[in-house]
């Protein structure tokens, strides 16, 4: 019989007399009431455990699940696989998902697949937090250390501070109501992705607006448009709000690039998310107001010539441009004066000889009749007191476009300067009614009720409905409000 895996030597000198045949301190097996020195044995491998029996109501995994997969990120951010030579998952591996089909009625399943998806967002987080912070290090050596650009920083941080009570409740909403997708991938680069607010009533296919932020070219986020998609998705609109690579990432064609590929997916995919693929709108805050001009251009003169695309210009119903600059030529001066040098910014914009292939006012009027007639209508809104971009950058494009057939229209606001209609007067209140309080002091919202107006314009209906919704409660005091406005660096 095989020794139990417990056993033990029992070394000892025992007080009675051993055996005649033994001598002396001799080693031997068995009890004895002496004081016993006790030394351990090998422990024996133990006994290979039977195999437990297949459940045949589980199915065999696909054939295309191999090893288990480890995913890291790069120094620019993008997603590798890896696995281990032998095809195992190595230990610090996060965990992966099963590729076995779960059995019906199992319960666990949501849980797991809810506590994944936080984790995915958690990862992809850090990994943006810290390729964010190396592209600021890089940023800084084009910057240098220059009282201009430390007071706007100061400005900006100060900027921030008093508005963060209502930055905290948008954030909040943005990462925990059910309403909101983050992070949906649409193409093959780092910053591809895309977040989606979706409206509660969701029983019919709404309207969609793809709507590309701003940032100067080099601090956009996808989540700077949480604010304007959830005022529109409480309205009863999608809102796609597309990321792309910022400089030193990438420079204004790799921002063109990202955003069409953005705004494609949400052509070719938003019916799968209760978006009627036939009521698109294109919309852009700041750079990202020139940024979706380019892509809008670029897609109608090659739509125009027969090029290969991915997307129609057709499918786009109007375009929305927020505070946009879309002669580049014009601005390269003015942005110096504002912070923004001139090296840097022909470093974005990819030379000096590149200005003018991404002016959507110079490419408009050099284009032919056939791809002006390709566009949709262009409504471009702007603040009288905008010191970032003067509120003549959109009265010219719309001025050139009028002349040229497009069908244009410019809504200026009085007294609003280039965050306020999109940042701090939504912040203060939501509109009930068209006459409602002082627009200075934000008693409505002119932004979002332009815009309605216009997806809305064939539905009277459905323009009362939003007339006569509840005004959602404060989220900054008024204070907060005018100290922002006043170091505003915007």
């Amino acid at each position: 019989a095989a020794p139990h895996p417990n056993a033990f030597l029992l070394v000892t000198h025992s007080r009675r007399s051993p055996p005649a045949s033994s001598s002396t301190g001799s080693a031997y097996l068995g009890p004895t009431t002496s004081r016993p020195r006790w030394r351990s044995l090998p422990r024996p491998a133990p006994p290979a455990r039977a195999r437990p029996k297949a459940n045949s109501n589980i199915p065999t995994p696909p054939p295309a699940v191999g090893p288990a997969m480890r995913a890291s990120v790069d120094e620019a951010g993008a997603l590798l696989a890896r696995s281990d030579s032998a095809g195992r998952r190595r230990p610090s591996t996060p965990p992966v998902r099963s590729a076995w089909p779960r059995p019906p009625g199992a319960r666990g399943g949501q849980l797991r697949r809810q506590s994944s998806s936080f984790r995915e967002d958690v990862g992809h987080a850090a990994s943006e937090t810290y390729l964010v912070s190396r592209l600021t290090f890089s940023l800084l050596k084009y910057l240098g250390v220059g009282y201009r650009w430390m007071s706007q920083l100061l400005a900006l941080t100060i900027y921030a501070i008093l508005l963060m009570p209502g930055f905290i409740q948008v954030g909040y909403y943005y990462f925990f109501s059910s309403q909101v997708r983050r992070s949906i991938v649409y193409g093959d680069q780092p910053r591809n992705r895309l977040d989606l607010y979706i409206p509660k009533d969701n029983s019919r296919p709404c309207p969609v607006v793809a709507f590309v932020t701003g940032g100067a070219w080099i601090i956009g986020y996808k989540a700077w448009g949480a604010l304007l998609g959830r005022r529109l998705a409480e309205r009863g609109i999608i809102v796609a709000c597309i990321d792309y690579r910022n400089f030193p990432q990438g420079t204004i064609g790799d921002m063109v690039r990202d955003a069409s590929q953005g705004i494609s997916f949400v052509c070719n995919n938003i019916a799968s998310y209760g978006g009627d693929p036939n009521q698109i709108y294109l919309m852009g805050q700041s750079a990202g107001a020139h940024i979706a001009a380019c892509a809008l251009m670029e897609q109608a003169v090659k739509e125009s010539s027969r090029q290969p695309i991915s997307w129609s210009v057709t499918q786009i119903k109007a375009y929305f441009g927020l505070s946009g600059g879309y002669n580049i030529h014009n601005l390269v001066d003015h942005f110096n004066e504002r912070g923004l040098h001139r090296s840097i910014f022909l470093s974005i914009m990819e030379g000096e000889e590149s200005l003018s292939r991404y002016s959507p006012e110079i490419v408009a009027k050099k284009s032919s009749a056939e791809t002006i007639a390709l566009l949709p209508l262009i409504v471009l809104m702007h603040g009288t007191e905008d010191y970032s971009i003067p509120s003549s950058a959109s009265q010219t494009f719309v001025d050139v476009l009028q002349k040229i057939g497009a069908q244009a229209r410019l809504l200026l606001y009085e007294g609003k300067t280039h965050t306020d209609i999109f940042l701090q007067v939504p912040y203060l209140y939501f509109y009930r009614h068209l006459d409602f309080i002082d627009p200075l002091r934000g008693g409505r919202d002119p932004l979002v009720e332009d815009i309605l107006n216009v997806i809305h314009a064939d539905d009277p209906i459905a323009r009362q409905k939003i007339a006569l919704a509840p005004i959602p409660r404060r989220l900054v005091f008024e204070w907060q409000i005018k100290l922002a406005r006043r170091v505003s660096p915007f």
